[in-house]
């Protein structure tokens, strides 16, 4: 350890305190909306490095405790897991290494602080600690704490200015206030039970949300001059936000999550029954789906749902020769849009390697998973696990059984252990049969016709092709889009306190055409994004 290890202990000695208390105006309409607690989250891994790009004008790829991803999203993760000790030893140390390297260069640390300080704790000094940490605290430092890290300024710096500012950028960078989404709120002007987020909290949530890193400076302004508390500007500033670009890389992140694209990283065809998947191929998978994702969400703003029946991939050469398509103009690099025929089963999101390909066995396809996958990810319909005492590899029966892997399957649902369950998942997921288990198209299943048919809740489907319609109009995934974004967005699973708020959403949703943005902007101007229930108060 070095000599800055005692600043995360100074930052951390300090009890929470709520900081400036300019606080939003609400109204609250009561008997419609009730709340529940915030979640207390930790920056997750890409909002921390964010933090430390936007602080210092450049990336800076530390290693930090890793991101998990309960329930889909890591900001599920970080509310529910705190920093290890070897996290705070990787905090520690990243922030010592960034702090360290900018104030080596001389060049560096003079555009970071903008003056040259005579001594750890003059004008220019303070007005960088000022400065800087209201970007870093995301609101106003107090009185005290400015006092506090000058004065870690001027006793760790040895009478030298640059090593005293060093280290206080070291300590501020390891604050719970800077680690943390510190949300205390203010009293509730109707009722006790209930805290109001001051806006500078809310301006802080917001931008994490749209754009998954700290506010800029002209929010930080707005919120200083008071245009948050009315939901004029705040309406302005989430507009301003959503049209800005790093909206766009905010939102392809959350669509990674919720489509469990990370899940694509543990797939692993057999190489000797697939020889051509390969980790590039593998990657290409990933980018055609966040191509598509850009595409109906970023550029044209379009009804989210047909994500699920757009017949249009994004293929570089590789992932091409493997749809067996020809297209012009496609590099290994250079991804080209091409349109899918109308008739045909690879439609949306569904039809394309990435959902396929992790959705199945190193060997064989698994109706099982990917009917599994459609129910749970897309129409929120929660499957029960199966019994501790069920056999999960069919491995052995796919070869010794029947004719082809349907047959093994639905000769498994006769197992009253399985066949509740298999009877909600194998129907849809039987729909992908001509897709092998990369994705490719198949005629046969061990030299056997396929059967595709299938259903979703008893309605009879031919093909992937008919079912990718189905969702584009399906009453439960507009919902279940809404319910995912909400659990992103709080970083908790929804409970019963959200019920009111998750309907609300959805109708203005469905109500505004199922476009993403839009419901983005509502949901961080509806009042549940700024008034949560006091941690002892009980709904």
């Amino acid at each position: 350890m070095t000599r800055l290890l005692p600043l995360l202990l100074i930052a951390c000695s300090q009890p929470f305190e709520a900081g400036p208390q300019t606080q939003t105006t609400v109204d609250h309409p009561a008997g419609e909306v009730d709340f529940a607690p915030s979640a207390f989250a930790r920056l997750t891994t890409a909002q921390y490095r964010n933090l430390l790009e936007d602080l210092t004008g450049r990336e800076r790829p530390v290693a930090l405790q890793p991101d998990t991803n309960p329930y889909l999203f890591a900001t599920i993760g970080a509310s529910s897991e705190p920093l290890s000790e070897q996290g705070v030893q990787l905090l520690e140390e990243a922030a010592s290494t960034v702090s360290a390297e900018i104030f080596a260069d001389p060049a560096a640390r003079l555009d970071l602080v903008g003056c040259a300080p005579e001594s750890p704790r003059d004008a220019c000094a303070e007005a960088f600690v000022v400065r800087f940490g209201r970007q870093a605290y995301r609101r106003p430092l107090t009185t005290t704490e400015a006092a506090r890290w000058l004065a870690v300024s001027n006793t760790l710096g040895d009478g030298d200015p640059w090593t005293g500012l060093q280290t206080a950028v070291a300590g501020i960078l390891q604050s719970p206030y800077v680690v943390y989404r510190v949300e205390l709120g203010g009293p509730h002007p109707d009722d006790p039970d209930l805290r109001v987020l001051t806006d500078w909290e809310l301006a802080a949530r917001m931008s994490l949300l749209l754009w998954n890193r700290p506010p800029d400076d002209a929010l930080l302004d707005a919120v200083a001059r008071g245009e948050l508390a009315t939901p004029e500007g705040l309406a302005a500033q989430a507009d301003r936000l959503l049209a800005d670009p790093r909206s766009d890389d905010a939102i392809e992140a959350f669509f990674e999550q919720y489509l469990d694209l990370g899940r694509l990283d543990n797939a692993s065809p057999d190489p000797a029954t697939y020889p051509g998947f390969t980790d590039t191929l593998r990657a290409a998978m990933r980018s055609e789906v966040l191509l598509l994702v850009d595409d109906l969400v970023n550029r044209r703003d379009a009804d989210v749902r047909k994500l699920f029946s757009a017949r249009r991939a994004y293929v570089n050469r590789e992932l091409a020769t493997h749809y067996g398509l020809l297209v012009e103009g496609a590099t290994a690099l250079t991804y080209v849009p091409v349109e899918l025929p109308e008739d045909g089963e690879r439609a949306g999101i569904l039809g394309l390697g990435a959902f396929l390909t992790m959705n199945a066995h190193a060997v064989h396809t698994s109706p099982t998973l990917r009917g599994k996958y459609i129910l749970e990810r897309v129409l929120c319909s929660m499957v029960p696990p199966p019994p501790d005492s069920v056999d999960l590899d069919l491995s052995d029966e796919e070869t010794e059984g029947g004719a082809t892997l349907r047959d093994t399957l639905e000769a498994h649902r006769d197992d009253p252990a399985c066949s509740g369950c298999h009877a909600m998942m194998d129907p849809p997921g039987f729909l992908f049969e001509h897709f092998d288990a990369t994705g490719a198209w198949r005629d046969t299943d061990g030299g056997h016709p396929i059967d595709s048919s299938g259903d979703l809740f008893g309605e009879p489907l031919a093909g992937a092709g008919d079912l990718g319609e189905v969702l584009a109009n399906h009453e439960r995934v507009g919902p279940c889009m809404v319910q995912q974004l909400y659990r992103h967005a709080h970083g908790r699973l929804d409970v019963e306190a959200d019920e009111v708020t998750l309907a609300q959403l959805s109708a203005g949703f469905a109500d505004g055409g199922h476009r993403f943005r839009p419901l983005l902007r509502d949901l961080v101007t509806h009042e549940s994004f700024r008034v949560v229930r006091a941690p002892e108060a009980s709904p």
